[in-house]
């Protein structure tokens, strides 16, 4: 077992486990700790607990110290100066004339390097655009290309339920998504209803399909001949959502929907 902390580095961003030594770490706390990156800021959002080792990627990483007001102001001008970077790499990538768009910058604690995350529909040659950017910060530049989710996940935005769009606020990893889940789930097949801002299908779908799952364990399935209170009769659909069950009677010569609790299977 390894007692850990977990923390996050961004809003909504995956959660990394750290050693936290002797330190007097709680949950909410901001650490400086080292990673692959480098040197980084990141809240706690699990406190001190103790897991298994198939659960920690080994050799497990230190914290390194408890940030402090002076830390979270390097923060606040890493920020502003990510916004000025923002702007001097737009007007190189139309200098080059590049066929990318650039979504968002982020400079690590310590400005070891700094990052330009950018979308793009294929390959992209930006070598003379790195040379210009390093000359320019005088520190290690890297590109990186991400997919339309991430470029969500990172604008976030109003989904179509009219909530904040969940990869934004709390969603800290994807997971496949199928349109089988929307079928299971009696969701009309329209790309435009069931698609979120990124264009892909809605996470919400994946989420909610295993819950889905639980509940259609509990159903009998169709064909399934019944006893209920208004008779025998033949399931002929079901609805997870609601957790009843559509049942053609045959004494009445009608489809009733009951409850799951009115509904025995013969």
């Amino acid at each position: 077992m390894y007692n850990v902390v977990g923390v996050r580095f961004k809003k909504a961003g995956k959660i990394y486990y750290f050693d936290p030594l002797d330190f007097p770490i709680t949950k909410d706390h901001h650490v400086i700790v080292e990673t692959a990156r480098g040197i980084e800021y990141g809240k706690v959002v699990v406190g001190k607990k103790e897991v298994d080792e198939s659960d920690v990627v080994l050799p497990l990483k230190r914290v390194i110290r408890i940030a402090s007001d002076s830390d979270a102001s390097i923060v606040e001008e890493n920020q502003q100066a990510a916004k000025d970077a923002f702007v001097t790499c737009l007007n190189k990538i139309r200098d080059h004339e590049l066929k990318m768009k650039l979504v968002d910058v982020e400079f690590t604690f310590d400005r070891n390097k700094i990052i330009f995350y950018f979308t793009a529909e294929g390959r992209v040659d930006f070598r003379e655009l790195v040379k210009d950017l390093a000359s320019i910060f005088r520190t290690r530049i890297e590109l990186r290309q991400i997919g339309v989710r991430d470029e969500a996940k990172m604008l976030g935005g109003i989904g179509p339920c009219g909530r904040i769009l969940c990869c934004s606020s709390w969603l800290g990893d994807f997971e496949p998504v199928s349109i089988k889940m929307a079928k299971d789930q009696r969701l009309s097949l329209n790309p435009t209803k069931i698609s979120g801002l990124c264009g892909r299908l809605m996470c919400c779908l994946k989420f909610e399909h295993d819950n889905y799952e639980s509940v259609r364990e509990e159903l009998p399935s169709v064909g399934k001949m019944v006893v209920t209170s208004l008779g025998d009769g033949k399931v002929v659909g079901i609805n997870a959502g609601s957790r009843t069950v559509h049942v053609q009677l045959f004494e009445i010569g009608k489809v009733k929907e009951l409850p799951i609790d009115d509904v025995v299977i013969k």
